[in-house]
This record gives C-alpha cells, structure tokens and sequence, in this order.
C-alpha cells in the first residue's frame, strides 16, 4: 500500500511518499532487507534530525523572525555548564519583557565554540515590536556578557539553511557536554496530513497551481537498506512581483 505524507506551511509545502507495512508495490516481490552500516546510521539520523528542526522552524516561526547571535567580551571563556546558566538567565528576562509588553517568547538555541575558542550563542526569536519596545532593543538589554547580532531568517539563507546548521554535528573541537540544541517548551509539533491507497504505478510529482517544487530538494529511488521505493521534495509558494 502507498503513503504519502504532507506538511503543509505558509511558505512551503513537504512531501514524503513509500510503502506501507514490509512490501513494494502489488505484484513485486518482496525485496530483501540489509543490516544498516553505521556510516548509513549515522546518516540516516542525521537526516532525520534536519528535517525535524527544518518543520519546527517552519511551523513557528517567519521569514523576518530573528536569528540572533549573543557573544561574550573579549578574552572571556566560559564553560559550557557557565555558558549554558548565562543563556538560562538571559532567556527568562527576554520572557518576562516579552510578557510585559503582551507577548509570548519562542526560540531554539545553539550554542557553539569557534575554531580559536571564541564562545558564542545563537538565538532563534520570535520578532516582536511596538512603541518604545522591539526584540532588538530587549535582547540588547538582557544579554549583559557582550554584543548582539542581529539577522532575520531571511537574510541568513531560509529555514533549511538555518535548520542545517541547528542540527550539524558538534565540531571536533567542541567538548560533548556543549548541548547541540535546546528550544521553548511552546512550539507547536507539525503534524503531517497522510493519505494512504493501492496503487502498481508512481505518477510524475505536479505542484498545484501558484506552486513549484524546489529541484534541490527532489529525491527519488530505493531505499538502500528496505529496497523499497521512495520519493520526497519540496514545494514552495510562487511569490508575485512587487
């Protein structure tokens, strides 16, 4: 039996399709399994672990929201355990100040040491604003161990961009205990809307009308571990000219 599963976004619409239960399509036979590689594990997670951050960005967050990078002043080395508590006490006054002025915070946060050693936070942020308030000015004010930059998601490159690099790997001169990620307790989990029928036969992939599908994203053939076949891709909004 067919799925397909779809997640569906302001901006962009995922898709996922394969086979239910352990076989192909009716009237093929069933293709042998293989034991993962650790090398295709440690893939496969990875994966898994872009396109969970990727639908959680897309989902609560918008194209002008903030993403934030928070450092420490110069010749300052903190450790993780210390990074980690300055981060824990700057996000509560960032929520208190949020909630002051009427609004709820949301963020994921990375927190990450340079090449040299130079410590440094970044901040995905819900962007609020209003007289004599902005996100901008109430993250300046509660980040007292350096500077703040400022860059919306849509400058930084989108949300698969900055979902990659939520969800790389520490570097080899990071220590574990630096946490890859952490987010607010609020965000909503996508869900996706499936659908699931007979079919022998793949049909082309079509976008619908006003939408087109990314080809970097578009993946097709057998599974290498199931044997089974498989397709995804993206589709995004066609955006109108100003």
């Amino acid at each position: 039996m067919r799925i397909k599963k779809r997640w569906i976004f302001r901006e962009s619409i995922e898709v996922e399709e394969g086979y239910t239960g352990r076989y192909g399509a009716p009237g093929m036979p069933r293709q042998k399994r293989r034991k993962a590689t650790p090398e295709e594990i440690k893939k496969i997670n990875q994966y898994n672990r872009e396109k969970m951050i990727r639908r959680l960005i897309k989902e609560n967050f918008g194209l002008y929201d903030y993403w934030t990078t928070l450092t420490y002043k110069k010749g300052q080395r903190p450790t993780p355990e210390e990074m980690k508590r300055d981060t824990q006490k700057a996000v509560r006054k960032i929520r208190t100040e949020y909630r002051k002025n009427g609004h709820e915070l949301k963020y994921v946060i990375r927190m990450g040491i340079g090449e040299r050693g130079g410590p440094h936070i970044h901040i995905l942020v819900n962007r609020i604003s209003g007289d004599n308030y902005g996100t901008d000015i109430i993250l300046t004010r509660c980040w007292e161990k350096g500077h703040v930059y400022f860059t919306t998601t849509y400058e930084y490159g989108g949300f698969r961009k900055l979902a990659n690099y939520i969800a790389k790997p520490l570097e080899e001169w990071e220590p574990e205990t630096l946490k890859r990620y952490t987010r607010s307790r609020n965000l909503t989990i996508p869900k996706p809307k499936v659908k699931k029928w007979e079919a022998d036969r793949w049909k082309e992939a079509k976008a619908p009308e006003g939408w087109y599908i990314e080809k970097e994203t578009f993946h097709e053939g057998l599974n290498p571990v199931t044997g089974k076949m498989y397709r995804h891709y993206i589709m995004y909004r066609i955006r109108g000219g100003d």
